[in-house]
Formats: structure tokens, C-alpha cells, sequence
């Protein structure tokens, strides 16, 4: 028998998530991903996902922590006093985003092989995106960050030679690492019609002008940056979007001085910078309204609007990998670390813990897999970000609970994963902007009524035999459901009678949406076959519904978390396999 004291010191016990291959120790991504791909192609797929798994635990997860502590530095001269606004990326950064780049999902070379072998890129899109946001959403910003903007705007409205020079730019697609949003200035970020930069035209081409007060991955070379052209009027109608590189078409440096680096609370590993424009080249991406359109017709801010929503998307899928990372590192640590005579996983009140945190970020794997995966819905973008962006923090706080005082020294992972995590509910508007966004999703583009129907599908098809714990969930969904329209009813009236008080009440009623939705997709994924598997899907479904849809009284919360705890072996041990 060992020494129970030395035991306590044996540290290789403590093994986090890094080293891991997080596909392998994923259940529930092999669960959407062998729905989404079929059975054909996820054997097709899977020697591939075993290799991302590898990747993103090692390499880039090991990368993450040395980018955090020695991150990008600027160079604004040089020996002799010459002015060369260098952005110099540490070597971490640069080994990490090679290694990522050659298992792109984006290569052309992966998607011609999925084309021949019948298989659909998407699942694959989100899987890669999924594990790479546990190990760094920094580094995902990085190569990111509006190039999906970019590339779409220039080959549709920039001239041909420009557009063939971007497409050279971004030789792995969106997700190149070489674009960057201008849009934030010293204004504000969120109202955009309150911006002071400006765009003369000048031939075919625009100067601009001005101070981006954040801007993200500054070291890349396509900017797609917000200006109001000479003569547009004041407010958010008169903004439009331009391309601007880092050369102008002659090869000559154009007019962008980098001022300074942010010094980040977190996502050190994505350059973030203040940019001045000084009579920079650019390039209207949007129809040229010529002098007699710039009384405020829509100069294109609409359609990069519309882009932003799959931007939202993007940082929701990074808040919800801080979550299931948060996530795995309690798991390890619990696993590991004694107290009381116990294992602190086995302890009821930490149990009750883990378990309920293994039900919200199935939850908010739901809704961001299926924002990326499912039906087009409105609605999606901005629900999906408001759950899964605040879960991310909040998930990382109770790692670092579960951690004790180690959760609270960066020597530990969760310390960065909390810093990190927090910019979720920043990057693509805040929460409160996204709640604006619904209202105008409701009120102007009558988003609740594809929103209640899909809700009647995943009932329609709930309706027949199943678990006890499906059954429970779909009752719950459905009272849900059957109050909705009084309840849209009910804000669409202090709308008209009190806008100020309706507004104010949006959070409520954005999240009251965001939760029944999740409890409805859970719902659906728990009917897409039999076996525990799906038992297991109704149980997270059963457990989601009860926390967020039934009637709380303290009686039913003591049955609830009774209830949680010994259904708590089922739900760990299919959330996490230590392997």
C-alpha cells in the first residue's frame, strides 16, 4: 500500500487538457460530427480529425502559453532612424500558425479530396474551428479576422487587378491570417455612424483618412476598413466599406502608421494595434454611388452588415471553446486533486458542479454547431453568441474555482482561459448590441416567425415514443413554446407604448430565446437515432429544460440538483474520455 502523503505530491497525476488529443477525448464532437457526416464520411474523415486532435493539444495549445507571455512587439524604426512600422511576431506565433495552416481545413488540396470522396467541407469548417478555439481564439482571430469580408467584397466590387492581388494574399482562403477589420475609433466601436474617418475619390481609387483606435491581426496586409466618402451624410447611412492593402497598386508603402500595440487584458497572440490612415490608398467595396448617391442611399454598409452575422457565429464558436476547455481542465484537476479524504470530483457539491457545466456547453455546442450546420435562421448569430460568449467567461471562472488558489496563478491554464474569454462578449458587438440586433431582427425582418416554426419541427418530431428524460424535455419545450407568442405579443406592445422600457427589457427576452432554442436543438439531437448515446443527449436535453424553462420554486431547484447528482456519472463520463 502506497504513502497516502507522497501521493499528494506525485504532479504528473496532474495532467490538463494540453497533451491531450481532443478529438479522441471528445465524445460529444464525434456525436454531431458522425450525424452531420454520416457514417461513410466520418471514416473518411477521421484519420484527418485524429491529426487536428493531435495538433491543437499539442503544438498549438503548448504555442498559446509562450505567445501569452513574450507576445508581438513593434519596431517603428530602424538602426539608421528610418521609419518601418514593423509588427514582429514572436516565434511561437510562427510556428504554431505554419503548423495550423498545413492542416488547414481550408486547403484546396482537403476540399477537392472531400469533393471526389462525396463528403461535405462544413462539418469539417466547425470541427477545425471547434478544437482550434480551445487551444488559442487569439490565434484564431488572427487568422480570421475578416477574410471571409475580404475576399467576398473585393472579387464582387474591387477592379480586377485588385481583386487578383487579394486572392494571391489569402492562398488558404478565409483563413490566411492576412485581413484586418478598421472599424472602431475613438467614437466608440459599436456606433459606427459616429465615425470621423473619410474617403475622397480619387480615379478609380479612394484616399482615406483618419485614427482606428482597435484593430485586431495589424500585422495583416488587406485592411477592410469603414469611412465616410466626401459629401455622405452624418450617421450610420453615410459610412461605407473600402479594401486597403498594405502597398499601393505602384508597390510603394501606403499611408498606414501603426501608433502603438494594445496592451490586452488577454488574446495576446492576435496583434492589436491603433492605426492611423494618412491619404492611404483604397478601394470602394460596394457599388460606386458616383456624386449623385451619396445623399444617403445605401453606400454598403447593409451587406457588410450582413457578413457580420457569420462573424458573430465565428466568436461564438470561440466562446464556446473556452467553455469545453474550461471545462476539460476541471475535469482533469478534479480528477486529480484530493481533499477531505476524496477526490475532489467525487465531492457532491463539486459534482453537481461539473455536472451542470457539461449540460450548458452541450447546450451551447448546440446552438453555435447548428448556427454553422442547421437551416439558415436570423436569429441564430446573435442567441448563439449571447449564450455561448458569456459561458465562456463564466465557465472559466468556475475552473479557476475548482482549481482553488492554482486556478488563480498563470503558471495554470485557466488563468489565461479567463483572460482570453472575456473578449467574447466584446469582439462583434457586446451584449447589449446583439440584444439590439434581435429587436431589429423581430420588428423589421419578422425573425420570430422562422424562429417559432423551427421550434414546431423539433416538437413534430419529439411527439412520438421515447426516454422518460425526452419526454420530460419535450413537455417543458413545449409549454415553452405554447407561451411564446404571448410573449412577443406582450414586448411587440411596450414597444408601441413605451420604446425605452421595451429596450430595456430585450435582454430578458433575448435570453429567454437563446435557452429555448438550445433546449430545443438538444431535444432534436437526442431524436436523431437510438442507443445510449442518444439517452445520454436526452438526459443533457432534460437537464437544460428543467434549469432554464421549468417554474423555479426552491422545492423544485433541492429535486433538481438532487437529480443532477445522480445522473452526474452518466453525464461526465460521456463528455470527457481520458485518454
Amino acid at each position: 500500500m502506497g504513502n497516502p502523503v507522497a501521493a499528494r505530491y506525485e504532479t504528473a497525476r496532474f495532467a490538463g487538457a494540453a497533451g491531450r488529443n481532443w478529438y479522441r477525448s471528445d465524445p460529444t464532437l464525434r456525436f454531431l460530427l458522425a450525424h452531420h457526416l454520416g457514417a461513410d464520411g466520418l471514416a473518411w474523415a477521421e484519420p484527418y480529425l485524429d491529426r487536428l486532435g493531435t495538433l491543437m493539444g499539442g503544438v498549438v495549445a503548448a504555442a498559446a502559453v509562450e505567445t501569452d507571455r513574450h507576445p508581438a512587439e513593434l519596431v517603428r524604426y530602424d538602426r539608421f532612424g528610418h521609419e518601418v512600422n514593423e509588427i514582429v511576431l514572436p516565434q511561437s506565433f510562427l510556428a504554431a500558425r505554419a503548423a495550423i495552416q498545413a492542416e488547414s481545413v481550408f486547403r484546396p488540396a482537403l476540399a477537392a479530396a472531400a469533393t471526389e470522396a462525396g463528403v461535405d467541407l462544413e462539418p469539417l469548417v466547425a470541427a477545425w474551428t471547434y478544437l482550434l478555439d480551445q487551444a488559442d481564439i487569439g490565434m484564431s482571430c488572427a487568422l480570421g479576422t475578416g477574410g471571409e469580408m475580404v475576399l467576398r467584397l473585393a472579387a464582387a466590387h474591387a477592379p480586377a487587378d485588385v481583386a487578383a492581388r487579394v486572392a494571391e494574399l489569402f492562398p488558404n482562403g478565409e483563413y490566411s491570417g492576412e485581413a484586418a477589420q478598421l472599424f472602431t475609433e475613438r467614437s466608440g466601436g459599436s456606433d459606427l455612424g459616429a465615425l470621423e474617418t473619410v474617403a475622397r475619390h480619387s480615379g478609380d481609387a479612394w484616399r482615406l483618412s483618419g485614427v482606428k483606435w482597435f484593430v485586431s491581426n495589424a500585422n495583416g496586409a488587406a485592411y477592410l476598413v469603414l469611412a465616410r466618402p466626401e459629401g455622405a451624410p452624418e450617421g450610420i447611412r453615410g459610412v461605407a466599406p473600402f479594401l486597403v492593402l498594405r502597398t499601393r497598386r505602384d508597390g510603394s508603402p501606403n499611408g498606414i502608421t501603426v501608433r502603438r500595440l494594445k496592451d490586452k487584458l488577454g488574446t495576446r497572440s492576435v496583434a492589436s494595434a491603433e492605426v492611423e490612415l494618412a491619404d492611404a490608398e483604397g478601394f470602394l467595396l460596394a457599388p460606386d454611388p458616383g456624386p449623385a448617391g451619396l445623399d444617403g442611399t445605401d453606400l454598403g454598409l447593409g451587406g457588410l452588415m450582413r457578413l457580420t452575422n457569420n462573424a458573430r457565429l465565428g466568436v461564438a464558436m470561440m466562446g464556446l471553446g473556452c467553455a469545453r476547455r474550461a471545462l476539460v481542465e476541471a475535469l482533469c484537476y478534479t480528477t486529480a486533486r484530493e481533499a477531505f479524504g476524496a477526490r475532489l470530483v467525487d465531492q457532491p457539491l463539486v459534482r453537481r458542479t461539473l455536472a451542470a457545466l457539461v449540460v450548458d456547453v452541450e447546450a451551447a455546442q448546440a446552438l453555435v454547431f447548428d448556427g454553422f450546420l442547421g437551416p439558415p435562421l436570423r436569429l441564430a448569430a446573435p442567441l448563439a453568441k449571447l449564450f455561448a460568449g458569456r459561458l465562456g467567461v463564466t465557465a472559466a471562472s468556475v475552473a479557476i474555482e475548482l482549481h482553488g488558489g492554482n486556478g488563480y496563478i498563470e503558471d495554470w491554464p485557466v488563468a489565461r482561459l479567463f483572460r482570453d474569454a472575456q473578449v467574447n462578449t466584446v469582439w462583434e458587438g457586446p451584449d447589449n448590441v446583439l440584444c439590439l440586433d434581435v429587436r431589429r431582427a423581430l420588428v423589421r425582418e419578422g425573425a420570430a416567425e422562422p424562429y417559432l416554426a423551427r421550434l414546431n419541427a423539433v416538437l413534430a418530431r419529439a411527439a412520438g415514443p421515447g426516454s422518460a428524460a425526452l419526454r420530460h424535455a419535450a413537455a417543458l419545450l413545449g409549454a415553452a413554446r405554447a407561451e411564446l407568442p404571448g410573449v412577443l405579443e406582450d414586448w411587440r406592445d411596450l414597444d408601441r407604448r413605451d420604446p425605452r422600457a421595451a429596450e430595456a427589457a430585450l435582454e430578458s427576452l433575448a435570453r429567454h430565446l437563446s435557452v429555448t432554442l438550445a433546449a430545443a436543438l438538444l431535444v432534436e439531437q437526442a431524436g436523431w437515432g437510438a442507443g445510449p448515446e442518444h439517452d445520454r443527449k436526452a438526459l443533457v436535453a432534460a437537464r437544460f429544460a428543467t434549469a432554464h424553462l421549468a417554474p423555479a420554486d426552491v422545492g423544485a431547484r433541492l429535486r433538481e440538483a438532487a437529480e443532477l447528482l445522480e445522473e452526474s456519472e452518466v453525464l461526465l463520463s460521456g463528455a470527457f474520455v481520458d485518454r
